[in-house]
Formats: structure tokens, sequence, C-alpha cells
């Protein structure tokens, strides 16, 4: 069988007696084998910056990227965009994709994941210079493959991540991130080890683009906007520790921002007029260090 060429799917000799052993046991072991997903995923960052590096032209571009995934890495990944709005404030720029749709996130459609013509269909509004993202623990899911010729066809860049290194449809993308998870305590339970590797390697792919998209100032959220009385106070911390000012002052300048918190510490930062800010940040493509850069350079 096939499946037994699959590292997830081979049977694990560190947990052969697992059923056997006392609850604290299970448990060590199930730590044991997640303490080796940091250096699997450690093993992967330089192609991961490549990743993150086409991605950033993309979007500096008006590009989009693209998440395709089925199972636990769809949901994974439909969990990873769905969370950079409130985050990073960036809307509708990075989608995902899930074989069967929003029933699968919260309940198991199992056989959509082998619709080849799906995948393709739903990369239908893939452009030319977006980037597409298989994520699939196996590596050769056909809702994927189907996903990631398609987009392929249509002139995108595309990536696949996966825990089967040696997987042929590593072949066909631009950037392939191999994670050697290796077998499961429970051999074939890729929401394990595989999972968290994945969820690992996608809140760094996220996370770095943002952040060279300049979607934050050091390490502070400052593309949230003020949509809530919670929110507002946040963001008002977050100027106040970004700029050393008052809290009456960072209060005022994100009131005159309208509730952009970029604006607001541009204005601050800079001490231009929000309008100016406004401008600043938009021949920057929003980054506010770039922006800050043009302004004293003006």
């Amino acid at each position: 069988m096939i499946d037994c060429e699959l590292p997830t799917e081979g049977r694990n000799p560190r947990t052969i007696d697992v059923d056997t052993l006392p609850t604290l046991e299970v448990l060590r072991r199930i730590n044991s084998e997640d303490a080796t997903v940091h250096l699997v995923v450690a093993a992967v960052l330089p192609d991961l910056a490549r990743l993150v590096d086409l991605a950033v032209e993309s979007l500096r571009a008006g590009g989009r990227v693209h998440y395709f995934g089925a199972g636990t890495s769809g949901r994974l990944a439909a969990l990873d965009a769905a969370e950079l709005p409130p985050t990073f404030g960036i809307w509708g720029r990075v989608v995902a994709h899930h074989a069967g749709g929003p029933r699968a996130l919260s309940q198991a459609v199992s056989e959509a994941e082998d619709d080849h013509e799906q995948g393709a269909r739903d990369a239908a509004e893939v452009q030319p210079g977006d980037v597409a993202i298989g994520v699939a623990a196996s590596g050769r899911t056909p809702y994927v493959v189907g996903a990631l010729r398609a987009a392929t066809a249509a002139g995108a860049h595309t990536a696949l991540i996966s825990c089967n290194p040696h997987t042929p449809y590593g072949d066909e993308v631009d950037v392939h991130i191999g994670l050697a998870t290796g077998p499961e305590v429970i051999s074939g339970s890729t929401r394990m080890k595989a999972g968290t590797a994945t969820k690992l390697v996608l809140n760094s792919f996220s996370t770095t683009l943002m952040i060279r998209l300049g979607r934050t100032y050091s390490n502070l959220m400052v593309s949230v906007n003020a949509l809530n009385a919670k929110l507002r106070a946040r963001l008002v911390r977050i100027l106040t520790e970004a700029t050393g000012l008052d809290a009456l002052t960072c209060e005022n300048a994100l009131t005159e921002a309208g509730g952009d918190t970029r604006v607001a510490l541009v204005s601050l930062l800079g001490e231009v007029p929000a309008a100016r800010a406004t401008v600043a940040l938009e021949e920057s493509h929003g980054g506010v260090r770039e922006a800050l850069q043009r302004l004293r350079s003006a």
C-alpha cells in the first residue's frame, strides 16, 4: 500500500506500548515526541524565508496569498488566515480555501480531499503574481495538488507545506517546505506532530510576512483600528509605549487619525498632522518605519 510509504503513516517504535502505560507516562511520551518539532521547523527556515519573500513581493504588487488545504492541514490554514485581519488589520489579502467548504471546518468531510477537480475550481480566482500555498501533511492530497497545478497554470507562485520531504509534488512548486516530523504517537494521526509543525510554520510565515510589510512597529501591533472601547484602550497603550508620550496626547492623536493606529503613530513620531501621516503611509505601502524615513528626508 502506498500509504505505508508516507512518513506520517509509519508506526512509531517509541510508542508501541502506549496503550499499556499509566496516564502520566502516556503524556510524557506525547510530550517527548512534541519536543522534536521545533528542530524540524528550524531545518526548513531557509525555505520558509524564500516563501516569505515571494509573498512580500506579491502583496506589495497588489496580489494575494491563497492557502489550499484539507482536513487538519486545511483547518490550520483557515485559522491562520482568519486571525490576520484582527491582528494586523489586513483584509482579504490572505485567504483560505478548504476542501469541502465551510462545513468541513467543523466536521470531517473526508471524501472532499480526493477531489482534484474541485481544487482546480477553487483556484480559479488565483491571479498571475499571486502566491498559492498548499498545506498537506501527506504532500500529495489530490485537492491540494489540483489547486496548485491550476495556480501554476494561472501564472502564480506556488508552495507546498508538507510533512513528507520526499513527495514528488514538491518538485512541481517554487518552494517546498518539507517537514520531517516522522511517525506520530498514534500512527497516521497527523493532527499531532504534523499539525504542530504546520501550525508553527504558518505562524512564522504569516507573522514574518506582516512584519516585512510594515504592519508592526518594533514588536507592537500598530495595524489594528479602534473598533470598540477595549481596543481603543489597548491602542492608546501601544501608542504610549511606542512614543513615550502621555496617554492623553496619544488618545487625541488616535482620534485625529480616525482610529487608525499607524496614522496616529506616524503623526506623533513624525510630528506632522494626521493628513500628512496618511499620505506618507500610502507612499510607503503602509510601512510605519518607511513612512517616517520619508518624512525625515523630505
